[in-house]
C-alpha cells in the first residue's frame, strides 16, 4: 500500500492544479493514504474502502459481517526474480461474477476475471499512517449489492468521514455496472472544489 501511495503521490507531483482523487475497492486505501497532499480538494470512493490512520483494508472487511472476500479468493505464493516471495490473492472463477459483478454482464464478467490483477496481500494487511479524508471533502458512492464491502461497513466509513453519499442498486462492480453514476459523483466533487 505505501509503494502504491507513493506511486500515486509520484502522479500528482506531475499534475498542474487541483487533484481529485477517486479509487474503488483496495484503491480506497491508497487515496487515503496519498491524498494528503495540498493539491487534492477531494475524495471520492467508489466501492472503496476508507481506511483510518492505523487500519488496513483487511481490518474493514472484519468489522462486520457479510463479505464474501475471504471465501472468494485463492491464496497463491509466488517467488520473484530478485530471491523474496509473496502471497498474492485472485477471485476464483466460479465465485467471481455472483460475488463481484452481479449486475454485468457474464462475458463482460468473464473478461474481468481473465484480466485480474493478482492482489498482494500485504497490500491488504498494511495499515495507513495517515487518512485524507479527515481534512478534505470525500464522497461516497455506496454500493448496496455488494458482498465484498459490507453496505454496514460502507456506512460505517462514511458516517465517520463524513461523506457524502451517494447510494447505488449495484454490485461490488459498479465503475463497470454504473459508470454514469460513478462519473456523476466525480463532477460533483470537481465542481465542489472548484467553488
Amino acid at each position: 500500500m505505501a509503494v502504491d501511495a507513493a506511486y500515486l503521490r509520484s502522479v500528482i507531483d506531475r499534475i498542474q492544479g487541483p487533484v481529485i482523487l477517486t479509487a474503488h475497492s483496495y484503491g480506497g486505501s491508497v487515496i487515503t493514504q496519498a491524498g494528503t497532499d495540498p493539491k487534492v480538494k477531494g475524495l471520492v470512493y467508489a466501492a472503496a474502502v476508507m481506511p483510518a490512520a492505523g487500519e488496513a483494508a483487511s481490518n474493514l472487511l472484519e468489522r462486520f459481517p457479510g463479505s464474501t472476500f475471504p471465501t472468494s479468493v485463492e491464496a497463491v505464493n509466488y517467488s520473484l526474480p530478485d530471491g523474496s516471495s509473496g502471497t498474492y490473492l485472485l477471485y476464483q472463477a466460479d465465485k467471481f461474477h455472483s460475488n463481484v459483478a452481479a449486475d454485468v454482464p457474464a462475458s463482460e464478467a468473464a473478461m474481468m476475471l481473465a484480466t485480474q490483477r493478482p492482489m498482494n496481500l500485504a497490500a491488504l494487511t498494511e495499515t495507513l499512517t495517515s487518512a485524507a479524508w479527515m481534512n478534505k471533502p470525500s464522497w461516497q458512492i455506496r454500493t448496496l449489492q455488494d458482498l465484498a464491502i459490507p453496505v454496514a461497513e460502507q456506512k460505517f466509513e462514511a458516517d465517520r468521514a463524513k461523506s457524502q453519499v451517494v447510494e447505488v442498486n449495484a454490485s461490488h462492480a459498479v465503475t463497470v455496472s454504473n459508470p454514469d453514476v460513478v462519473a456523476d459523483v466525480i463532477v460533483r466533487a470537481a465542481r465542489a472544489a472548484a467553488k
